[in-house]
């Protein structure tokens, strides 16, 4: 790899940014309000709840999203928006960026001093704008990258990761010691400590990588006692180890909001902190002077002479002076606590927010890896000397909106390369916390070598003594046709199959579990319209509304790193021709098939499945180990 490697990337970039951009442009121009709102980029009718002005003498705007506050939505910190009137003149609008946004309170920071007359007029709302951002943030890093490996610059990391120089690693003769961890667990850590430049913590499921990577990091703290920036793709896992460290009594800043609302959380955000600082009484007290100076200078009508004029603009200097004055005091308090911290946490993009941007590491930590795009991982690597990258590359992998920058690399995480360029740098966990071994063992023998253990406080659990851990369901000769819709498959017969098993499965539970501890249940499916169909039914299903509040239903990507005691995955495609669409995908089936406990029940059409050797040899597999059942048995 060299300069080349990089700019292969920013081509790559480049194709995907503007599929994004088409897509977004197709989403805005041929779609109503109400579209826009279901696919999660509006949030329409929004109320102003308060205003002040903020850094750079900006107008912050405070709303809420007063109904259809259930949609998903991806409005998101540091994201560009814009506050618009449903009113027909296109000049309501004014763009801005978000600053925070918690549950369905969002502030806005708009690039106006005031708000404009129309804001009083008319139902308001919220609207995502292309994150040109994210996309210029990610070609700078690599930009610099190249320019590093161009200039021969001294920065070893980069050569390492661009494959041109190999990782170093010091010999220890007293290995740390933790007794919370188990052997592989140890080894990663001593790894990562051991490591100058890179260490890859290979976390299959269940494995521990979260608890892993919580006492690397305090064992790193302890080793040099410098600051450490953890970052991933995801706001949930920043959060997840932002609390997981906390909780260790790290001293943890979160730059950015988290997506989880809960108080300890939102106490370790950076405004947060900056809000109980002792120092913010003073900015307080200036915020308020300068909007009186600023309410003063707006009571001076259109039609003045010259001295109101001057007294006017003397009126808004004042107050300009006086918010400059704030922001200063304000910055202050932001670089003192960043400083002190002893570990920062944000998005791999958030991780270059002006209140950080300056700032550079030792070690940097990249968590779920494997669900991030490269270019985006080259924004904090370029302010570290030393990376552990962790994650699974055979669970889910990035979202690439462009078919041909994925086919051309794109969807190759960095992960995966340093995977193979440095297996001297890869620890691989092998004892996991989750699954009965049954469940365990065909995604062991697939996707790691076999060399997957079950602890014994799960290897052996089951739901009752006698129940098999794995069922696969056959609908095949049953005539359940799949049904296409526009962009999605769904298969009603199926999926009033697997509600008839549960029901019954539940029934037999009542009488041998104690109510207060029935087990939790996932039903999954790869495909959107099956998942409406199986909430329907679940809905209309008599014998199971008691225990709704156990079952939740989604898709395979919202249940990435969470786990059920039974979890019910419908496969949905059934055809003559044998066509399974992104059920190819099988990294995505492994998460799916990796999140129960002590049940999974998997249904499906075998004659479909089995054109692909996976889907074969798991039904082979459930054969062997008398866990084949056919759906005529349930008819």
């Amino acid at each position: 790899m060299s300069v080349s490697y990089f700019q292969n990337l920013l081509n790559l970039l480049k194709i995907e940014r503007e599929e994004d951009l088409r897509s977004y442009q197709q989403l805005n121009q041929s779609t109503s309000v109400a579209e826009r709102r279901a696919a999660g980029i509006v949030w329409y009718p929004i109320a102003i709840r308060n205003t002040e002005i903020s850094r750079g003498d900006y107008l912050t705007v405070e709303t809420e999203r007063t109904t259809h506050q259930d949609i998903n939505h991806q409005l998101r910190f540091g994201a560009s928006a814009v506050l618009f009137s449903n009113h027909d003149a296109k000049n309501d609008r004014l763009e801005g960026t978000i600053t925070f946004q918690n549950g369905n309170r969002l502030k806005i920071s708009l690039r106006e001093d005031e708000l404009p007359d129309w804001a009083n007029n008319g139902k308001l709302g919220i609207e995502l704008l292309f994150d040109d951002k994210s996309y210029d943030e990610m070609q700078a890093a690599l930009k610099a990258a190249s320019k590093i490996l161009e200039n021969n610059s001294d920065n070893d990391l980069v050569k390492v990761l661009s494959g041109l120089s190999k990782p170093v690693f010091q010999n220890s003769n007293n290995p740390v010691q933790v007794s919370k961890l188990n052997t592989s667990q140890q080894n990663s850590l001593n790894k990562i400590l051991s490591s100058n430049h890179l260490a890859i913590v290979h976390g299959p499921p269940g494995t521990g990588k979260t608890t892993t990577l919580v006492q690397a990091i305090k064992a790193l703290i302890k080793q040099n006692g410098k600051q450490i920036l953890v970052v991933a793709p995801s706001n949930t896992a920043v959060d997840l180890l932002t609390e997981k460290l906390a909780d260790e009594g790290l001293d943890v800043i979160r730059v950015g909001n988290p997506a989880r609302v809960s108080e300890k959380l939102m106490s370790l955000t950076l405004d947060n902190k900056t809000a109980a600082h002792s120092s913010m009484k003073e900015i307080r007290g200036l915020k308020k002077q300068a909007a009186e100076f600023r309410n003063m200078a707006h009571k001076y009508k259109r039609n003045f002479g010259r001295s109101e004029r001057e007294q006017r603009k003397a009126l808004f200097d004042e107050a300009y002076k006086i918010i400059k004055e704030a922001g200063n005091i304000e910055q202050y308090i932001q670089e003192d606590l960043l400083s002190k911290a002893q570990v920062i946490t944000a998005t791999l993009v958030g991780s270059n927010h002006y209140t950080v941007s300056k700032i550079n590491y030792h070690t940097l930590v990249i968590d779920e890896a494997g669900q991030a795009i490269e270019p985006a991982c080259w924004i904090p690597i370029l302010k570290a000397q030393k990376v552990i990258l962790a994650g699974d590359p055979f669970q889910l992998s990035p979202t690439i909106k462009s078919d041909e920058a994925g086919r051309k690399g794109l969807n190759k995480t960095l992960l995966e390369k340093c995977i193979q360029l440095h297996p001297e740098a890869v620890v691989l966990l092998e004892e996991q916390y989750r699954m009965n071994s049954l469940i365990m063992e065909y995604s062991s023998k697939v996707f790691y070598e076999n060399r997957l253990k079950a602890h014994s406080s799960v290897a052996n659990h089951l739901l009752f003594p006698g129940d098999l851990p794995l069922n696969f369901i056959d609908t095949a000769g049953c005539g359940f046709e799949e049904k296409s819709e526009s962009t999605s498959t769904s298969n009603s017969e199926e999926a009033a199959l697997l509600i008839k098993h549960l029901s019954l499965l539940m029934a037999e539970l009542i009488i041998k579990c104690p109510k207060e501890k029935l087990p939790s249940v996932a039903i999954i499916s790869p495909y959107k319209e099956q998942i409406h169909v199986l909430k329907e039914l679940l809905l209309q299903s008599p014998d199971l509304q008691p225990y709704t509040h156990k079952i939740s239903v989604n898709t395979i990507d919202s249940f990435q790193g969470q786990e059920r005691d039974i979890v019910y995955i419908s496969m949905t495609r059934s055809n003559s021709e044998g066509t399974i669409g992104f059920l190819s995908d099988i990294r995505r089936m492994n998460v799916a098939m990796t999140r129960a406990r002590k049940k999974l029940v998997v249904i499906g059409d075998s004659a479909t499945l089995s054109r692909l050797a996976f889907y074969a040899d798991f039904i082979e597999y459930a054969e062997q180990i008398n866990g084949y059942k056919s759906a005529w048995e349930f008819m």
